[in-house]
């Protein structure tokens, strides 16, 4: 019949690929409850890796996203390409007054925070003995950027009655300690710490619709880690993860343990479950990079 077109098979009903569409659509529409268009995610850390890719995949879900970080140019120049959803507030996460002015701007623009994803956070910082300065900065940022997220942002979330989301990204190194970067380790230590406790403490606030997610990354190609112009075979891209965080949470994962191109999930798990066998067995201190015990940690590896 004229003006009408035969249907291409991709078109009929019972095609695979209306089906994958339509399932891929129904996960974009149940993520999580504070998931989904017309909603507003804070992420700090946000002018680039994780946290830039955060607010591109938010944005891209029809969320209002406020982008906040300390490098103010870099901030705006992602802000504008992502358009008139995103707002740039630049932010020193260390400072509680300018956290609570973030949770402010975010409220006047957008009327409320549904998702905060505590995400900014630095290197370096060095060993036990590397002085007071190193350490207050990696402390301050990783450790107190994320108290004062939670605090002037997350609990106002809690005592709303709406459903909210707050992440907190941590690092494998919190868990399994490597040598020579105590501070940060000490600083993803406790966010590891502060983000299960606020999981029970949300649990037990009546009518509460607020949950927590601890982000774990593995290998990333960030700002952080990146020393060359090329992503490394074995790092994960920010968008990567940022998508298994999505599907984590989807999942109704706590833990968003991330593997990458190097290390997969099982080798991870042999590591966390070693340095918990250093408290259960008595064993040295970091027994992993102890010579008397370097062939026994070898051996745990590689067994099924």
């Amino acid at each position: 019949m004229a003006g009408r077109r035969r249907p291409r098979d991709h078109d009929r009903p019972d095609h695979p690929g209306i089906h994958r569409q339509a399932a891929r659509a129904r996960r974009r529409m149940t993520i999580h409850p504070a998931i989904g268009a017309g909603k507003t995610a804070v992420i700090t850390g946000a002018a680039d890796g994780i946290g830039l890719a955060a607010a591109q995949a938010f944005a891209g879900l029809g969320m209002n996203v406020v982008m906040a970080d300390i490098m103010g140019r870099a901030l705006k120049k992602a802000a504008d390409a992502i358009g008139e959803a995103a707002l740039a507030v630049e932010t020193d996460v260390a400072d509680r007054a300018a956290v609570q002015a973030l949770r402010d701007a975010a409220v006047e623009k957008f009327g409320a925070v549904d998702v905060l994803m505590n995400n900014a956070g630095v290197g370096g910082g060095g060993d036990v003995f590397s002085g007071e300065d190193p350490w207050k900065r990696v402390l301050d940022v990783n450790l107190w950027g994320v108290i004062n997220g939670v605090q002037l942002i997350g609990e106002e979330m809690a005592a709303s009655g709406r459903p909210g989301l707050i992440i907190n990204t941590g690092s494998k190194q919190g868990i399994t300690q490597p040598p020579g970067a105590t501070a940060y380790n000490v600083s993803k230590s406790a966010v590891k710490a502060l983000t299960e406790g606020l999981a029970h403490t949300l649990r037990e606030i009546v009518d509460c619709q607020v949950d927590a997610r601890l982000l774990i990354p593995g290998y990333v190609f960030t700002g952080m880690t990146r020393r060359g112009t090329d992503k490394p075979a074995a790092a994960w891209t920010p968008q990567q993860t940022v998508q298994f965080m999505l599907d984590s949470i989807a999942r109704g994962d706590f833990y968003i343990l991330c593997p990458d191109n190097d290390v997969p999930r099982s080798l991870d798990e042999k590591r966390m479950a070693w340095t918990m066998g250093d408290v259960i067995e008595n064993r040295p201190a970091l027994s992993r990079w102890h010579p008397d015990w370097k062939d026994a940690f070898a051996a745990f590896v590689e067994k099924p």
